[in-house]
């Protein structure tokens, strides 16, 4: 990494009184007399690709191709395993909470950040400081798809398909390819623009859309994914957030991978992340979880999360220099405020700059998306980072103030044809929730016994 990116550091009394005087300036992001309430049930849908497929192919594999494939993409094998609880994630959709662009439940507010999505991926190709982009001008599907495949234009254009307003390859045709194609670099491309076309960016099932491929084109640069993938999991969750319904299109995989890295207390692995082999992903895929809870236990779960119950910093994620700012934009440019979250680095909380993340959501569809990409790719050339861990209490009495001043009820209405009100719905005492929590507890030992 560049020496004059690492100098871009400020600690955190700096980043304290820059973030306060900001926030004090331009104001919050929610617009006057808007209430963060998270009242509305979501029907989100969280359907699947099947990957029985993409499994069976990577199990087939000898260590040397699977080595290869780890030193160029990283630990994205490690997502094929890792199964979706939909009940579960249709209890986390719940608490997303769109105006700040983080899961808030009860007093306990987290979201995904940068540097835990670059943790989990695991891989060292991935340079933090090079953000994508998508470029005002790419080569067309057709030519990308030669590049990636080494196939020719006859093989590919034969197989270009329209699904609604995009392009795209069908599954069945990246398999035949992954098996039969003589060169092996080929082979690990395919494979790794299959798993994010199919896992990674699941937006049109059973295919690889184009868009994909435009973020694939980038890897060899050094190109991390990270905020596109965190972009988007934001912008799918806003989105069936706002309509109340919808299917999300984001990562679901390594979206649970961090839930599961945060919830309640977790064996400490902090003698092995230091390790050259060492995989948080691999670690999590081996752990057994119990998926028979309801949707409706999950939710009466989350509302009464507490502070003590939470793993503020996923054990797997060494100290460093966290992303604050990028440029002139206050968020990040990823959709999120990375302020409001410094209790996952173990730093002290204290008032986020939280304007303009209703602005900084849109799609490569939109009017003037051009002029975001160049705006972004430039902010993230003079990205600041915040050195160090603060310690004393994790929150400080001005953050208090601020979050307090909107109170989130989190519950949220009954479906339709139920006479039960929702309060005695989803109540749970508090003796209750704790045999909830020993219940879990109970399962995940009887599964490592056996």
């Amino acid at each position: 990494m560049e020496k004059g990116f690492l100098d871009r550091v400020e600690d955190n009394a700096a980043v304290r009184v820059w973030s306060e005087k900001t926030q004090r300036e331009k104001g919050d992001s929610l617009v006057e007399g808007y209430e963060s309430e998270l009242w509305d049930f979501t029907h989100i849908s969280v359907t699947q690709n099947d990957l029985q497929e993409l499994r069976e192919i990577w199990n087939s594999w000898n260590d040397e191709i699977k080595q290869l494939f780890y030193c160029n993409y990283g630990d994205l094998p490690y997502l094929l395993d890792i199964k979706v609880d939909k009940y579960l994630f249709r209890a986390l959709a719940q608490f997303w909470n769109p105006a700040y662009s983080c899961f808030t439940f009860g007093g306990v507010d987290l979201v995904p950040t940068v540097e835990e999505y670059m943790a989990l991926l695991n891989c060292s190709k991935i340079q933090a400081d090079r953000a994508y982009s998508r470029p005002v001008n790419v080569p067309p599907f057709l030519k990308k798809l030669m590049s990636i495949t080494g196939m020719s234009e006859q093989w590919v254009t034969a197989r270009i398909k329209q699904k609604g307003d995009s392009k795209c390859i069908h599954w069945g045709n990246l398999r035949d390819l992954i098996l039969a194609h003589p060169d092996l670099k080929k082979r690990v491309d395919v494979f790794a623009l299959s798993i994010y076309g199919l896992v990674v960016f699941p937006k049109a099932l059973g295919h690889v859309d184009e868009a994909v491929s435009d973020l694939f084109d980038r890897f060899d640069k050094g190109t991390t994914p990270v905020p596109a993938i965190l972009a988007e999991t934001f912008r799918s969750l806003n989105a069936c957030r706002r309509t109340d319904e919808g299917r999300f299109i984001g990562c679901a995989q390594l979206l649970l991978a961090w839930f599961h890295s945060h919830f309640w207390k977790v064996d400490k692995v902090s003698y092995r992340v230091f390790s050259k082999d060492y995989s948080p992903l691999r670690e999590l895929v081996a752990t057994p979880r119990r998926d028979d809870i309801s949707e409706e236990k999950w939710i009466a779960i989350l509302q009464n999360l507490r502070v003590e119950d939470v793993e503020w910093r996923a054990p797997w994620l060494i100290p460093d220099e966290i992303l604050y700012r990028c440029g002139d934009f206050d968020w990040g440019a990823s959709g999120y405020a990375p302020l409001l979250v410094l209790r996952q680095y173990r730093s002290r909380q204290f008032i986020p700059a939280t304007r303009g993340l209703a602005q900084c959501e849109f799609s490569y569809k939109d009017d003037g998306y051009k002029k975001k990409v160049r705006e972004i790719s430039n902010a993230w050339n003079q990205t600041r980072r915040m050195k160090g861990f603060t310690a004393g209490p994790m929150t400080t009495p001005e953050y208090e103030w601020w979050w307090g001043r909107r109170v989130n009820d989190n519950i949220p209405k009954p479906n339709q044809g139920s006479t039960q009100p929702i309060e005695e719905h989803l109540r749970v005492v508090p003796s209750k929730l704790e045999i909830i929590k020993q219940d879990l507890k109970k399962g995940a030992l009887n599964l490592e016994g056996r």
